[in-house]
């Protein structure tokens, strides 16, 4: 586990309120020294829910003119479940074009990236890191701290779930309780080597149960198989 994604989840197990999750928001803006961290949830027990960093100017202008109906980062995270980098969007339509140039005037980065959040009962969420870097900068941010955005927005998702007492089904194929050992010590940032010797068992053999866990649970990859468990309440940490 990474020094920064230590400190974030320090800072986690003491939140217990609407105000601890919007500073742990901003927490986590310092602790990655980006411009902008937002979470947003658009289904919460049929409700919406937000902690970000956003000038508020930016957030009433965006929810007055309705501005996710033409949101390139909005509109694609609804079709898609892996990370987004805001520059591999398409932007060419003018009210998309105008939407950026908007968001630049009002203190927001050039730069983005968003995570797509689904829960077995109908949540969706939407994580996003920003930031004015250029090009090659903005590849080392994502490169060295994709990982830990993508856990860091299950971890947060999780915990807006516990604070807001809204219960989610776990999925319907059950994990094995090997499966579920392998993925919790996975989540603590344990390597792949000290797992299996921690199970007593090959690697070989742990990678069947953890592409097992990944099947079951519909995840991309490792690192979203854990961060998948972690939002199902499957494994703690």
């Amino acid at each position: 586990m990474s020094s920064r994604l230590e400190s974030f989840t320090e800072g986690l197990t003491t939140t217990d309120s609407r105000e601890g999750l919007q500073g742990l928001i901003e927490r986590l803006r310092d602790i990655y020294d980006a411009d902008h961290v937002v979470y947003h949830a658009v289904n919460l027990a049929g409700s919406p829910y937000a902690a970000l960093t956003y000038p508020n100017e930016w957030v009433d202008h965006y929810q007055d003119a309705a501005l996710y109906r033409i949101d390139p980062v909005v509109q694609t995270a609804w079709r898609r479940f892996h990370p987004l980098d805001w520059r591999r969007l398409d932007w060419s339509a003018p009210a998309a074009r105008r939407l950026l140039r908007d968001a630049f005037d009002a203190g927001l980065g050039n730069q983005g990236y968003s995570l797509p959040i689904r829960g077995p009962d109908g949540q969706f969420a939407l994580f996003t890191v920003n930031g004015r870097a250029g090009d090659a900068s903005w590849d080392r941010f994502t490169g060295d701290f994709g990982r830990d955005m993508l856990l860091i927005s299950h971890y947060f998702h999780q915990k807006v779930l516990d604070v807001e007492n809204v219960a989610e089904k776990a999925p319907g194929r059950d994990l094995s309780p090997r499966e579920i050992d392998a993925l919790s010590y996975l989540a603590r940032g344990l390597g792949r080597g000290q797992v299996a010797d921690r199970l007593g068992i090959s690697e070989h053999t742990l990678r069947v149960y953890v592409d097992s866990a990944r099947f079951k649970l519909g995840a991309l990859n490792t690192t979203h198989a854990v961060a998948l468990a972690l939002t199902n309440g499957i494994i703690h940490i």
